[in-house]
């Protein structure tokens, strides 16, 4: 008998130490993968009917579900959660409407599991193609986002994959409800329930359990805040794929049009603070910063964003008449995602400044240059070492639904696997088909 693994060993010994929780998230794990393969045998019309169907269960059950999200905005309220978490938590009858639309969007989306990526006849007549499967099971930890129960629940069913579902406990009643709306949905068709697994009573320690579960969950996917996508990242002996936080930068050059950079400076800050992709840092050319800078920070003071200005900034705001309350910047304020009504502002001497502070401070999220010179757009393009990168755009666009995607699992923002918002392709893998006729290797 071999000795176990390093890997084995860690997870006896949890299993030892926390039996209870250790042994439901593996039963858990271990339903879902057995369901899985039940996927690979359903035609595309047949996965696209089931979520045509859940988005209409989830229509009819959105009193229900609104009524859960009441109890956790009600917690919510009493631990004093921060506005731009408690916009992510909080669900009406519209946006469980929005939601229901993101599985209708993915169900007329091309099905990818069967797709040749390539493929060629060789020499000795094999017939050799590389075609897309399922992960297999994909993990999901999550917080206060009951939209991404959804969104995970339906891309994993058109992508072939099973999916367990860690959506914390300040949005457990939504998710509860939501789960077992999707689940019922299933057993309608015949399918099993334990496709979609809810692992939330299981608490912190139910995610240790998942990041321990290697051989039954095939990829863990974090998203949230940077605590809990490092935690996931540095500790997981499941794979992760890391979908990191948004400090995002809109650069605006020395060409830029400044109605036209007006416009998408405060639609990136103020049309939904609470998510990834709103602006965060806003660096404007010395050349124009004396008359830009009013222009763009009037109608942010005027939606009550709370301005962190370098000294620069705050001067030539001084002399323009702005007398709001400006905060100094510091370095903290570089780093920050404030998911909040709050914005950092720099004046940069350059182009090349501008780069030189992204680099520094960006997450890897989005980007945006406002620019009309060609060169500055083409070069900003280029070096901008980023998931996502823009001209002329607001960052709010950095989604999946817009790109497109029907929905997304997250916006990654490693470079292996996937990159950027991560649709459907994404969600799988490839594995090598050959094909014969008695050929045996010389």
């Amino acid at each position: 008998m071999t000795a176990p693994t390093r890997i084995d060993a860690r997870t006896e010994q949890a299993a030892e130490e926390r039996p209870d929780v250790e042994t439901a998230v593996r039963a858990a794990a271990r339903a879902a993968k057995d369901a899985q393969p039940q996927l690979a045998r359903l035609y595309p019309e047949t996965k696209n009917a089931v979520l045509e169907a859940m988005a209409d269960a989830l229509v009819a059950s959105a009193a229900e579900i609104v009524a859960a999200n009441a109890k956790d905005l009600e917690r919510a309220d009493a631990s004093g959660m921060d506005p731009g978490l408690r916009d992510r938590l909080a669900l009406d009858e519209d946006r469980v409407a929005a939601i229901a639309q993101q599985l209708r969007d993915a169900a007329a989306l091309p099905d990818p599991v069967g797709e040749i990526i390539r493929g060629s006849v060789l020499r000795n007549g094999l017939e050799l193609r590389e075609v897309r499967v399922p992960l297999g099971v994909i993990g999901m930890v999550y917080e206060a986002r009951p939209n991404v129960t959804v969104d995970a629940a339906g891309l994993s069913l058109k992508s072939g994959n099973a999916v367990v579902l860690r959506g914390g406990s300040a949005a457990l009643h939504s998710n509860t409800a939501l789960i077992a709306v999707l689940r019922r949905v299933l057993a309608e068709h015949d399918l099993p329930e334990d496709l979609i697994i809810g692992i939330d009573e299981h608490g912190r320690e139910g995610v240790d359990a998942l990041m321990r579960a290697r051989g039954l969950v095939d990829v863990l996917i974090p998203r949230g805040g940077e605590g809990l996508i490092r935690r996931v990242v540095e500790n997981s002996l499941v794979p992760a794929i890391e979908t990191g936080t948004g400090n995002t930068h809109v650069f605006v050059d020395a060409s830029a049009d400044l109605e036209q950079a007006t416009a998408i400076v405060v639609n990136a800050k103020t049309q939904r603070v609470g998510v990834c992709n709103s602006l965060e840092t806003l660096l404007v050319h010395r050349s124009i910063a004396g008359e830009a800078l009013p222009r763009l920070v009037a109608p942010l003071l005027e939606a009550g964003v709370r301005i962190h200005a370098d000294d620069t900034a705050r001067a030539l705001l001084a002399e323009a008449g702005v007398e709001a309350e400006l905060e100094a910047a510091t370095e903290k304020d570089w780093e920050t995602e404030y998911l909040a009504l709050e914005i950092a502002i720099r004046v940069v001497d350059d182009l090349d400044a501008a780069l030189e502070h992204i680099r520094t401070y960006s997450s890897g999220h989005t980007e945006s240059i406002l620019t009309r010179d060609l060169a500055s757009q083409q070069r900003f393009l280029a070096e901008v070492d980023s998931a996502v990168v823009m001209a002329n755009a607001s960052t709010r666009f950095s989604d999946g639904s817009e790109f497109g995607f029907g929905a997304e699992i997250g916006i990654s923002t490693q470079k292996l696997h996937a990159r950027g918002p991560m649709g459907l392709p994404e969600m799988t893998t490839g594995k090598w088909v050959v094909v014969g006729q008695g050929h045996v290797r010389p």
